[in-house]
């Protein structure tokens, strides 16, 4: 299986886009937005057709989840944007989150630098932001699981 994980698009219709094509390119089975701007799902799908998993970021003033838990092909997955564990100072909440919550991959963005972790056998994966990196890079994130493994990887777009 492979996912693909977005953040942080801001209404960037021509970033988004690009991301998209990534996607076609990629053979995404499922793509995870990590909110900031939620809207933008209406405009993946004019490009994506598959399972798209969302929640609200901070810029996001929806009824829409914060944050979600659900399992892909036996690995827990816990979805944040990031801000309600202060992730552009440090990871600690995060991770005592992460570990409450028996995740095997914490996903989330807010800082607009993509980074992948590992740490205590939990996989902490940040794409970074499709449309205002703050690393010099738009960029997504790949997940493939495959035999039980892991394997996750930053893309620039």
């Amino acid at each position: 299986m492979r996912i693909a994980v977005m953040s942080d698009t801001h209404m960037s219709n021509e970033h988004i886009k690009r991301a998209c094509d990534s996607l076609k390119m990629s053979h995404a089975d499922i793509v995870i937005h990590l909110g900031d701007n939620v809207q933008d799902i209406e405009e993946i799908k004019k490009y994506y057709k598959g399972e798209i998993i969302y929640i609200k970021g901070n810029c996001d003033y929806t009824n829409v989840p914060a944050e979600k838990t659900f399992s892909l092909e036996k690995k827990r997955f816990f979805i944040t944007h990031g801000d309600r564990y202060a992730v552009k100072y440090n990871t600690m909440k995060l991770e005592y989150r992460a570990k409450e919550l028996e995740a095997d991959i914490v996903l989330f963005g807010h800082t607009h630098i993509s980074k992948i972790d590992f740490n205590d056998g939990i996989w902490y994966i940040n794409p970074g932001s499709v449309s205002y990196p703050r690393n010099g890079c738009n960029s997504l994130a790949y997940i493939d699981i495959v035999d039980g493994k892991i394997h996750a990887k930053i893309k620039k777009i």
